[in-house]
């Protein structure tokens, strides 16, 4: 988990200037799955939102097979992933707390109509979050396979 410098997801050419893996965990995370989901489309994975709960902030998206997760770490043990985000965002928000919420691949275009899901869209990007987020996945995942999970994060 990052914390977003102040005021960098309100300008889009600082949003877009930082580095990949800041830039996929701070506001891109939904336009990395759907790369990931594109690049794997039959590997089993599917978006899971991590929604804190009210009064927090922390919102998260992920892939998960149940067993494996992947976001801008790469690939990681599942329950791994969600022990080190609870640990950072409590380190930030005592008592933080969220509930993990199954998404369709369609919502991660954004404009959802979840409350609480703000996912902004590609075309809402500086630049081209997609061919960014396509890239990314390439440098960091070999095609998902049994036992992917074994790395924390």
């Amino acid at each position: 988990m990052f914390v977003p410098k102040v005021n960098v997801k309100r300008c889009p050419q600082r949003r877009w200037a930082q580095p990949d893996r800041r830039f996929f965990a701070c506001g891109a995370c939904h336009v990395l799955a759907a790369a990931f989901l594109e690049r794997f489309p039959g590997a089993g994975y599917a978006p899971v939102w991590i929604r804190p709960r009210a009064g927090f902030t922390g919102n998260h998206v992920f892939l998960t097979d149940g067993t494996t997760a992947f976001d801008y770490h790469g690939y990681s043990r599942l329950t791994a992933l969600l022990s080190h985000y609870t640990r950072r965002a409590r380190r930030y928000y005592p008592g933080w707390d969220a509930d993990l919420v199954a998404l369709a691949p369609a919502e991660l275009a954004g404009g959802g109509e979840r409350p609480g899901l703000r996912l902004l869209p590609p075309g809402k990007f500086h630049g081209d979050p997609l061919r960014r987020a396509a890239a990314f996945v390439e440098r960091l995942a070999a095609a998902p396979r049994e036992g992917a999970g074994t790395g924390t994060t």
